[in-house]
């Protein structure tokens, strides 16, 4: 099978749907390497993960022949017929336009639509753009991928779709999170970075939906022995948790760090006590998925998917009630026992993400659209 791949993302994105794109395409060509994985970008970054994932020889990375222009929207399809490529996967919302017409089948993926959802964290300009972009993809493409049972209901709600043309296909993460570190690597993570002994992570863009004034909040009813440590590339919204900082008198509690290396992530991960995301809206929750794979309780917001995400197991807040959360907190904190429950039951309940069945889910998915169009 000839299959082509929107790799705008994977080829220059660090973070969120570039690991994402390079890891399914990534796990399908080691899992599946029968196949040909064509990767389309009308540029490329210059990066370590980006050129270990083009390293993979069965990887074919395609760049415009005829200049970038239109190129991912329209001219596209001139090389995706040249390379007789059979089902195309729109990474990120979106296909060319009119591949509808041509013998190309395609797929979409839809992580989420949370500029409908909730408008005002969006510019006027950028919610128009993508809604048209992901409205015209769900309509034209052969196959909805959703990333969480909550973001296909969204899909029905807001598009008009129907639920069977849609198919939802968790994400995993990536593998560096299921591999224990050793005591030595820790340790020099824990000084590189001067992590404080007991502490609580949040990790995530600094911005209003992610909701970390509200970790802030619930921080001065948390036992005084535990920091906060948040990893995440900084907003404007950074000033206001700056201020709530402020006034509760929390400076010296906290730990901002930005730019960390991917290979020592999961490491931080690894020593952190307890791991909170009380996002308003998420279409997921990649940063869950880590964290249980780590072996870290986890506290979650309730309102979304992040149920989908920590499982039965982890425990779940009001994303408007800090005292519920930090009742949480020190619930966690105070009973060893419900620490070691909630790490074993949460990593048997990750394994439903983990690579291999998510990968075969996917080209399942792939092969039935291959087989209905025998049919007809």
């Amino acid at each position: 099978m000839r299959l082509g791949f929107d790799g705008k993302r994977a080829a220059n994105n660090l973070t969120g749907l570039g690991n994402y794109s390079r890891l399914l395409i990534d796990n399908l060509a080691t899992q599946y390497p029968e196949n040909r994985y064509f990767v389309y970008t009308p540029k490329v970054k210059s990066a370590k993960q980006i050129d270990a994932f083009f390293q993979n020889e069965n990887i074919k990375l395609e760049l415009p022949k005829n200049g970038s222009f239109l190129w991912r929207s329209v001219n596209i399809l001139k090389d995706l017929t040249r390379d007789e490529i059979q089902i195309y996967h729109g990474l990120s919302h979106e296909i060319p336009f009119a591949i509808q017409h041509t013998r190309i089948k395609s797929v979409v993926t839809i992580h989420d639509l949370i500029f409908l959802r909730f408008p005002q964290y969006y510019k006027f300009i950028d919610r128009k753009l993508y809604k048209w972009k992901s409205k015209s993809a769900c309509k034209n493409t052969d196959k909805i991928i959703a990333i969480s049972e909550k973001t296909k209901a969204d899909i029905v709600e807001f598009y008009d779709i129907e639920p069977n043309k849609i198919e939802v296909i968790y994400q995993s993460c990536d593998d560096n999170f299921k591999q224990a570190f050793d005591a030595t690597t820790l340790n020099r993570v824990r000084l590189t970075y001067k992590l404080p002994e007991k502490y609580i992570l949040n990790v995530g863009t600094i911005e209003e939906r992610k909701n970390l004034k509200l970790i802030v909040q619930a921080l001065q009813d948390v036992n005084q022995d535990y920091k906060l440590v948040v990893i995440g590339k900084q907003t404007p919204y950074f000033k206001s948790v700056e201020k709530e900082i402020e006034k509760l008198g929390l400076k010296k509690r906290i730990v901002f760090l930005q730019n960390i290396p991917f290979a020592d992530l999961p490491g931080i991960y690894q020593m952190a006590s307890i791991f909170v995301y009380p996002s308003f809206y998420e279409g997921f929750g990649i940063p869950i998925i880590e964290a249980l794979y780590s072996g870290v309780p986890t506290i979650a917001a309730t309102g979304s998917c992040l149920e989908e995400a920590g499982g039965p197991n982890s425990l779940y807040i009001s994303p408007l009630d800090s005292k519920s959360l930090s009742a949480s907190i020190n619930q966690i904190i105070d009973s060893p026992q419900l620490q070691k429950e909630m790490k074993e039951k949460g990593l048997e309940f990750v394994q439903k993400f983990n690579s291999p069945l998510v990968t075969k889910q996917l080209m399942n998915c792939y092969l039935n659209i291959l087989d209905s169009e025998a049919i007809t």
